[in-house]
């Protein structure tokens, strides 16, 4: 638990790069230190480092903001983890026990290093989302303390390309000169900070709708049963758009502003802006948000269909992200999904200060990050002890060598003899 300093947390997205500072008290609960974004320009593409120079100069530039807002230096952070390739698998260890065997701690962390070897054919393990205990054939949630001959854990694995943290850590190692203290899978960020332990328990479809992708998990039970990735976010929606000869700036403006799904109006050339901008003709930018959304949704329904969970589903549809926000979208999936939708963002008890970025949806999974964090990510000045170092005083004048005094008793010549010997040791000290 943080104590003192604090924990930092940075946002890989397809539209905009974010960076969170906070602390977490004995509750899990938040407080926020420092925001701040800085838009993506492409070097990010559907969760992906593609500009690696780039990212890391935006990554560099979002430090510099939050450490002017904190005063304090931050030395490393915790990065979120994403891209289509992000899905879930199960995987199962099996424990026998004795004919009178007790399930116990032992046991119960026997199996999960087991699982933590499992290395998934061409991809890499990027986290262990949840695990059930299935003991005669039942879920047992608290198995410690059962007797029993077998024990079964399903462990649910997050996994994707193993490629995924190359490229983050390339730029925000490498370019940001920036320490990763860890990577959090991005789906599970947000889900954690979103939902309720009722909806989880009574089983809904979680959606965070980004820009370049769209996470769907399903949780049921208290657990999540499939995590999957679909390559659609937003930013396609704005593409489409551009194809009605608008720039893309202008597109996700009007998207915005204007798009609608269910509520198309009948006629509508006219510019709701400046005299700069074009006419848009809204039945035609609601028609190509709806065919967009449409497939969206398609994608989304074969997923619930295929996680074997679609009339199991009591909380229905959760929905989150920044591109959750166009408007009627929540009666859009209703009508096509047949499923009550509730639109989220970061649970209210979950953020004790900032409510301006908990009601964000496009913070969601930013804010979640910081769950998962735990080491103190401020960078600690150790200042070098000053050695000191000997003054050396140069003489200003060579020593002269004493003459010695003459013999008491010496005549004339024993002092001459002398004082012309004190003059010659004298001439010898110059060579």
């Amino acid at each position: 638990m943080i104590q003192s300093g604090f924990i930092a947390v940075i946002d890989l997205g397809t539209s905009k790069i974010t960076g969170i500072v906070g602390r977490k008290n004995e509750n899990n609960v938040i407080s926020v230190l420092a925001a701040e974004s800085v838009p993506s320009n492409n070097c990010i593409r559907r969760g992906l480092v593609y500009n690696i120079q780039e990212t890391g100069a935006k990554v560099r530039k979002l430090i510099s903001l939050l450490e002017n807002k904190l005063n304090r230096k931050i030395g490393k952070v915790y990065v979120s983890v994403a891209g289509q390739s992000i899905h879930s698998i199960t995987h199962t260890v099996s424990k026998q026990l004795s004919s009178s065997g007790i399930v116990t701690d032992t046991v119960i962390e026997q199996m999960r290093k087991e699982a933590e070897k499992f290395m998934p054919e061409m991809s890499k393990r990027y986290d262990i989302a949840d695990v059930e205990y299935i003991i005669n054939g039942k879920a047992e949630p608290q198995p410690v303390g059962v007797t029993t001959t077998q024990i079964d854990a399903n462990y649910q694995m997050v996994v994707g390309r193993p490629n995924l943290i190359s490229n983050i850590e390339k730029s925000i190692k490498d370019k940001a000169n920036l320490d990763i203290a860890g990577y959090v899978v991005g789906p599970l960020a947000s889900a954690t900070i979103a939902l309720t332990e009722t909806e989880k328990e009574l089983g809904c479809a979680f959606i965070d709708f980004g820009a370049g992708t769209s996470s769907l998990s399903i949780y049921k039970g208290g657990k999540l049963r499939s995590l999957v990735v679909i390559p659609f976010g937003g930013a396609t929606i704005t593409r489409d758009i551009c194809d009605l000869n608008f720039i893309e700036s202008d597109a996700e403006l009007y998207k915005i502003k204007f798009g609608k799904t269910h509520e198309v109006p009948e006629t509508g050339f006219f510019n709701p802006f400046t005299a700069t901008k074009p006419e848009i003709d809204l039945p035609s930018l609601n028609h190509v948000i709806e065919m967009r959304l449409q497939e969206i949704v398609d994608n989304i329904a074969a997923q619930i269909k295929n996680s074997g969970y679609k009339d199991q589903l009591g909380a229905g549809l959760v929905i989150t992200g920044g591109a959750s926000q166009l408007k009627n979208l929540p009666e859009f999936l209703k009508d096509k999904l047949k499923m009550p939708v509730r639109k989220a963002s970061a649970r209210k008890t979950a953020i004790n200060n900032f409510p301006e970025l908990a009601n964000d949806p496009s913070l969601t999974q930013a804010l979640g990050l910081l769950l998962f964090g735990w080491d103190n990510c401020e960078k600690i000045e150790v200042e070098k002890p000053v050695e000191e170092t000997q003054k050396v005083v140069e003489p200003t004048q060579r020593p002269v060598k004493p003459v010695k005094p003459p013999k008491k008793g010496a005549g004339f010549f024993t002092k001459m003899e002398n004082m012309l010997g004190g003059m010659f040791n004298e001439d010898e000290g110059n060579d």
